[in-house]
């Protein structure tokens, strides 16, 4: 099967692949119930060793930085009780925390959720960390510039692979909540 963007060797249906996925991506993907068919959600076998955004784009085509996303954990703090939440943000750009993101989340302090509490609650390996299978109960912070992209390739749950889905798929998941410019 040919990537619906990008140069890759090798694409698949994800259903058709859910031994490469994380146990909570792969179970997302089996129970996938949206209005975008389960079959357009493809996974493409990555190399490992360049899956952060700049070396990824250089090795695989810098045209992806404008179909590509990335998803960080944060944790919001108020009153003394603490919220993790995902944002998910065009890869050329950074959630902007300290403003829309505090504000939507209530929170008196948003921050970076550590890289051990990001790993251990998602399920998912640091560098990998996709919007697809993250716990229900999550806000999920979509920036609306993804989800009027026909494809966007987002992580795996693991630095090897990546999933190119249909960007209106976004709004479609557990706790999402699509923002005009989330990103900064």
């Amino acid at each position: 099967m040919r990537a619906p963007i990008g140069s890759f060797d090798n694409a698949r249906p994800a259903a058709d692949c859910l031994a490469e996925l994380t146990g909570p991506v792969a179970e997302a993907v089996r129970a996938w119930h949206g209005t975008v068919p389960a079959e357009d959600i493809v996974y493409v076998d990555t190399d490992p060793a360049i899956a952060d955004t700049a070396a990824f784009v250089e090795h695989y085509g810098q045209e992806l930085l404008a179909q590509s996303a990335n998803c960080v954990i944060v944790s919001a703090k108020r009153g003394g009780e603490s919220t993790l939440a995902a944002c998910l943000v065009p890869s050329g750009a950074r959630a902007d925390v300290n403003g829309v993101v505090r504000r939507r989340l209530s929170a008196r302090k948003v921050s970076f959720a550590s890289m051990d509490t990001a790993v251990q609650l998602s399920g998912m390996e640091y560098g990998g960390i996709t919007p697809i299978g993250l716990p229900s109960d999550w806000p999920l912070l979509v920036d609306s510039a993804l989800v009027g992209l026909p494809y966007v390739l987002v992580g795996s749950g693991r630095r090897r692979g990546k999933l190119i889905v249909p960007g209106k798929l976004f709004a479609e998941l557990p706790g999402a909540d699509v923002i005009e410019a989330l990103a900064a």
